[in-house]
């Protein structure tokens, strides 16, 4: 992208840097576009907010393949390509949430787990389909049709599947949550920020801890790792990658068994063990594998697998906001430190790493201590416990929207 959009007088590592910079810059807009979708799906329905954050990622995807490169159109080649990537990045902070709460409002209280691992899951295997496509690319293209056309595929199919599927969304209902919610005549007292802020602070910051854990590790393990195991220990190129893209199958797999674990034994021991795990299978490749390179596939299929745990997270954030303020609860817990640490983590662990090649190893540790904290807390777990609709499903007068939620029952 460096050599496309930037002048061909630009040294390579500052169009290096350059194209970096437009594609961390996706993640400014994330929180910002997460909180404002997820302010809509509050007050106008999470079908219509569902279909809106597809839109808005197969678009400018599009016309990013689209896009008239530095030799054609100069200036305004790179300013579009950020552009794009800004919509990109408010486009994502309102999906993932988003999917959780459609998903959620849609199945009984005793599998929000296993549906949101499965949303997770999905995430995670069109992460895998991207790599296949990238790949195939570059093995059936030389390297200089690769230039002229060939990085406009994956970026047109992206687009043409993302359209392809809004128009499959506008088939699907609105959730039962949603429907209940308008069906009541008490409206809700502020904004659904200002009742977060009034009311849930506390579970706020304990699920902005669990996001910057995922971030955290997910960054390190999935983006970093296998450019470590090369520089670091010399271990070789086609040996990494055929175990990162196994530790990806891996991780769609973990993905619902986690899912199937906090519906069946609850946050705290899913996230604890996970987490645990997670820490264990990243030291093992940086210790064991670096040394002895048999032991690479099976460590890494056990890290992706531990990684999985993040397959849990939708059904603890689910639970920990009541439905009239649940999308924006979610969307601003989740995106908020994803969009921080998303830019910083690569800085730090290779800061870590110039002192000790462990250093990434140890930074992964430290996050899923801290997961693993945040995992004993009693309201984590307290909220998990109640059924996600108790706030539409109860039989006397309805309560305050701004008000606390209920407490749990026994």
């Amino acid at each position: 992208m460096g050599t496309l959009f930037f002048p061909a007088t630009t040294p390579d590592w500052l169009r290096q840097l350059q194209s970096f910079g437009i594609f961390a810059a996706g993640y400014l807009t994330r929180p910002l576009g997460g909180v404002a979708i997820a302010y809509f799906g509050d007050l106008f329905g999470r079908r219509r907010t569902f279909m809106f954050s597809l839109g808005l990622m197969a678009l400018p995807t599009l016309a990013i393949g689209l896009l008239p490169t530095y030799e054609q159109i100069g200036l305004p080649a790179p300013v579009l390509l950020l552009l794009f990537r800004l919509i990109q990045g408010a486009a994502v902070g309102g999906e993932m949430p988003g999917a959780w709460v459609f998903v959620a409002e849609h199945v009984p209280d005793a599998r929000v787990g296993r549906a949101c691992g499965i949303v997770g899951a999905g995430a995670c295997a069109g992460l895998l389909l991207g790599s296949i496509v990238a790949l195939t690319v570059h093995r059936c293209l030389p390297p200089h049709e690769v230039l002229r056309y060939g990085w406009r595929l994956p970026f047109l199919l992206g687009g043409m599947l993302g359209i392809a599927t809004v128009s499959q969304r506008r088939k699907l209902h609105e959730t039962p949550v949603f429907q209940a919610l308008q069906r009541r005549t008490h409206p809700t007292r502020g904004t659904p920020l200002k009742v977060l802020a009034r009311h849930h602070r506390g579970n706020v910051l304990r699920l902005m801890s669990l996001s910057a854990v995922v971030a955290t590790t997910f960054v390190v393990v999935m983006l970093m790792t296998p450019t470590l195991l090369q520089s670091h220990y010399s271990l070789p190129a086609a040996a990494v990658f055929a175990a990162h893209f196994a530790a990806i199958v891996a991780l769609v797999v973990g993905c619902v068994a986690a899912g199937i674990l906090v519906d069946g034994i609850g946050p705290r021991i899913t996230l604890s063990g996970g987490f645990l795990l997670l820490a264990a299978g990243n030291y093992g490749l940086h210790v064991i594998a670096a040394h002895h390179p048999a032991w690479l596939l099976a460590l890494y299929l056990l890290t992706g697998f531990a990684l999985g745990t993040v397959g849990a997270m939708g059904a603890v954030f689910i639970r920990a906001f009541p439905a009239p303020v649940r999308c924006t609860g979610v969307s601003f817990s989740y995106n908020l430190p994803y969009a921080i640490l998303g830019g910083v983590t690569p800085l730090l662990a290779s800061l870590f790493s110039a002192f000790t090649p462990l250093g990434p190893a140890h930074y992964v540790a430290a996050a899923c201590a801290l997961g693993i904290l945040v995992a004993q807390s009693p309201a984590i777990n307290k909220t998990s416990a109640a059924p996600h609709l108790a706030l539409v499903s109860h039989t006397g007068p309805p309560p305050r929207l701004d008000a606390p939620p209920p407490p749990p029952r026994t």
